[in-house]
């Protein structure tokens, strides 16, 4: 967009009263300053551009309370903003910001404030100031540590840091009783803190990615729906994760799990993941999750599968791909409900007939095994997708 062709824009908009003003992804490397005639806008969307500031009279723009700054290219953050204490939405992701200035603390009435992907290393402690706030996300930057006020933030509901530098959390974050989604995958966090304990409302909490060790302080949190712990070095979970009752999904990929005993008192569990655990055979506490329908058991050490398998009658998803299978048992075909059945890279040389009985299923992966030939039962069902790099190779009488 040309200069002159913004400035149509913003005459007519000026004429017309618009309220909400769309001007993203328009190579606009600075605004003019009659955007403040603008004094209606309650929406202001600069994304997608190349602006490194502002001009003063966007601070007459008063009655904003959506501002879109995101994928700029802005290193500080406008001074002028902090006179648009009517701002609710203040989004700023994918820019280059270092800091944030002491007087972001005057925007009071924020309720949403995404700074992702940016370079900031630290909060000013007047973050606190944002009382109002219900969701902040800080994802990937370069934090090393949260200021204790952040504790201030009661109103807070999610709260997302993914991709940082954290080595612990402030005590303080026990005082945020109102969270009920925390996202701290990516950090260089060796311990969940005892803190979190005091967050009743959790239902999200995302660990994976660090580096725990243990678990300890788990068992409180019983309204978590979700437990993400991938690619930590847990070896084993501890007795009070079996308080855990409203959970939904596990994911335990990625670690050095050797038991999984205490699992089996999570009745509604939905969706378990225990890929890249080194496990050599299917855990017997996992027969007693009558309501599991997704399991993944992806790149362990699998050479077998029980026969219990068939008790899962409620699977839907079942990936047993990068194992060490040499076949499967006859009572796979009892999954009548599964939908995707993931094989590929294992050691089968052949399938049993009755996986013919899987009437629902849509995707058989085969890919990377010394299969020569499939069961009639297979060959002749419709609407089924096989995928297997060497399918040419398989007989098709």
């Amino acid at each position: 967009m040309t200069d002159d062709e913004l400035l149509q824009v913003i005459e007519q908009a000026v004429r017309n009263g618009v309220t909400e003003l769309d001007l993203c992804w328009q190579h606009l490397p600075s605004l003019p300053l009659e955007i403040g005639q603008l004094t209606n806008l309650i929406g202001l969307d600069l994304s997608g551009n190349e602006l490194t500031s502002l001009p003063s009279e966007i601070g007459q723009l008063t009655n904003l309370t959506t501002l879109d700054l995101s994928d700029n290219r802005f290193i500080n953050l406008p001074s002028e903003i902090e006179q648009l204490t009517k701002l609710v939405h203040l989004y700023l992701m994918s820019n280059g910001l270092m800091s944030l200035p002491s007087k972001i603390g005057q925007l009071i009435n924020l309720t949403r404030l995404d700074l992702s992907d940016n370079e900031l290393i630290s909060l000013p402690s007047e973050i606190g100031q944002l009382s109002n706030l219900t969701q902040l996300s800080l994802n990937c930057n370069r934090l090393t540590s949260l200021p204790m006020e952040v504790g201030q933030l009661s109103n807070l509901t999610s709260l997302y840091l993914i991709d940082n530098q954290l080595t612990s959390l402030p005590a303080e974050i026990a005082q945020l009783t109102n969270l009920t989604t925390l996202y701290l995958s990516h950090n260089q966090l060796t311990r969940l803190p005892d803190e979190i304990r005091q967050l009743p409302n959790l239902t999200t909490l995302d660990f994976s990615h660090n580096q725990l060790t243990s678990l300890a302080e788990i068992g409180q949190l019983s309204n978590l729906t979700s437990l993400l712990l991938s690619s930590n070095q847990l070896t084993s979970l501890p007795a009070e994760i079996g308080q855990l009752t409203k959970l939904h999904t596990l994911y335990l990929n990625g670690n050095s799990m050797t038991s999984l005993v205490e699992i089996s008192q999570l009745s509604n569990l939905h969706t378990l993941s225990l890929g890249g655990n080194s496990m050599t055979s299917l855990p017997g506490e996992l027969k007693q999750l009558s309501n599991l329908a997704c399991l993944y058991l992806d790149t362990n050490q699998l050479t077998n599968l029980p026969a219990e398998i068939g008790q899962f009658s409620n699977l839907t998803r079942l990936s047993l791909k990068n194992n060490q299978l040499t076949y499967l048992p006859g009572e796979i075909g009892q999954l009548s409900n599964l939908t995707h059945l993931f094989l590929n890279n294992n050691q089968l040389t052949s399938l049993p007939g009755e996986i013919g009985q899987l009437s629902n299923l849509i995707v058989l992966d085969l890919a990377g095994n010394p299969l020569t030939s499939l069961p009639t039962e297979i060959r002749e069902k419709s609407g089924l997708e096989i995928r297997d790099f060497y399918r040419q190779q398989l007989e098709r009488r």
